[in-house]
């Protein structure tokens, strides 16, 4: 597929996800605003699992990783830039990714526990995440160089990477200096909220690409139209995706926007990893070399895919009519 030793890096918290179905009353415990991410710390994620209504399910997870590991099952060569931390938790992401062919040589190890997030899952099938980023938050900025991007061809960024600055411009000038094009996933409205200051820089400066779903967006831009959020985003940076949920996404690489529909007649159960798989499925058909309406077409059908299930996994049955369908 090219002359890289690996054609993806994905690039943030490599977190263990806690996937809970709750009542919308249960949102109550844990506060804030419903359909976000929250830092938090492990004591209140163990007291919120125990008060659960039904045992949770585990999965590997973080924005980054649910794409990475969607494009390595989909056959693209892929590792991992984060910290792990020194408990099962990261023996458990570990494996996971090499189970399925990933690299995970550059990932740091950390001396305390891995990252795992509380995704709370209600009827409307809404997700409202509640992150301890344990080992993965203690990743400094002068453990990041450029060596850790050598041999990539594209690095995709989480866009949680944002509430730590510095870490967020290591990894960008290190991944810019490896020669790496990089995409940014902008990852929750909080995010954007947080980092207005800087977002605009940072994607004219360094990301080539950048995705978005209709909140972030509109957290962004001040606007509320798609089509013309895509367009103001495509003024900073090569290629820009705002995604609308079951009407699709807009995207432009910087000529008028283009609208492309989502797979219809989809019953959602889980939301959680939908705009991670989409990335998965766009960027796997950009690094194929195929035109952006359906790499967009791609990352359509892998967000279908994963809202039908529980979390941010798909069954091997699943996978093998993805792919036969794609190839």
């Amino acid at each position: 597929m090219s002359n890289f030793d690996f054609d993806l890096i994905g690039v943030g918290s490599p977190i263990v996800d806690v996937l809970a179905r709750v009542p919308e009353s249960f949102l109550q415990i844990v506060g804030g605003d419903k359909g976000g991410m929250v830092l938090t710390d492990s004591s209140s994620i163990a007291e919120w699992i125990q008060q659960l209504p039904e045992p949770p399910n585990e999965a590997p997870g973080g924005s980054a990783g649910n794409t990475l590991f969607a494009a390595v099952r989909m056959g693209i060569q892929g590792t991992f830039l984060g910290k792990i931390g020194n408990d099962a938790g990261a023996d458990y992401y570990r494996n996971a990714l090499k189970s399925l062919g990933g690299d995970d040589a550059r990932f740091k190890i950390g001396d305390i526990p891995n990252a795992r997030c509380l995704s709370l899952i209600t009827p409307d099938s809404e997700r409202t995440m509640r992150t301890d980023l344990g080992a993965a938050a203690t990743l400094a900025p002068d453990e990041i160089s450029v060596d850790d991007f050598a041999g990539c061809r594209h690095a995709h960024i989480e866009g949680y990477l944002l509430f730590n600055r510095d870490l967020m411009m290591a990894v960008l000038q290190s991944a810019k200096a490896a020669g790496c094009s990089i995409s940014l996933d902008l990852a929750s409205f909080e995010v954007v909220n947080a980092t207005k200051d800087v977002l605009s820089g940072i994607l004219q400066e360094y990301v080539d690409m950048v995705f978005a779903n209709e909140e972030e967006a509109a957290a962004f831009t001040g606007g509320s139209d798609p089509e013309a959020m895509t367009r103001q985003l495509s003024t900073l940076c090569q290629t820009a995706v705002v995604k609308i949920g079951a009407d699709g996404a807009w995207l432009s690489d910087g000529s008028n926007p283009v609208h492309v529909p989502a797979l219809p007649d989809i019953e959602a159960v889980d939301t959680t990893g939908a705009g991670d798989y989409w990335a998965a499925g766009f960027l796997t058909g950009w690094i194929q070399g195929k035109p952006l309406e359906t790499c967009a077409s791609m990352g359509a059908r892998l967000g279908a895919e994963i809202v039908q299930v529980i979390g941010a996994e798909l069954n091997e049955a699943t996978w093998e009519k993805v792919l036969a369908d794609f190839s």
